[in-house]
């Protein structure tokens, strides 16, 4: 079995700006990476998340080591302010390592953020 450095994408949103309501999303996506690519935290290199500017509340970040990722490099940073994008908005690009190819991993677009990349497979 040879592991390569591959890296996933998702992206959810929230429905208020609040430190809960990041919290729960930021989890499910996570969660949902992880379980949808049979990956776990061991495997997880390092994960990065940008959130737009109407997220004030918390860190997602933050949310993420509240679901188990306090030991995982994690970085926050502020997604660009595009006219007409998705509000309230959280992205992430997570580096792992994996004995999968790159066309059998499967990128998690959940709640407002589902049609952002429309062109990938669920």
């Amino acid at each position: 079995m040879t592991l390569a450095v591959r890296a996933l994408r998702g992206a959810t949103t929230v429905d208020v700006d609040s430190s809960e309501a990041v919290k729960a999303r930021v989890g499910t996506l996570v969660r949902e990476m992880l379980d949808r690519n049979g990956a776990g935290k061991a495997d997880l290199i390092s994960v990065i998340f940008t959130a737009t500017e109407d997220i004030t509340s918390t860190f997602p970040a933050t949310a993420a080591r509240a679901a188990g990722l306090g030991d995982v490099p994690l970085l926050c940073a502020r997604e660009l302010a595009v006219t007409g994008a998705t509000p309230r908005c959280i992205r992430v690009l997570m580096h792992l390592t994996t004995d999968r190819g790159p066309a059998e991993l499967h990128h998690v677009y959940l709640e407002g953020a589902r049609g952002l990349r429309d062109d990938l497979g669920a």
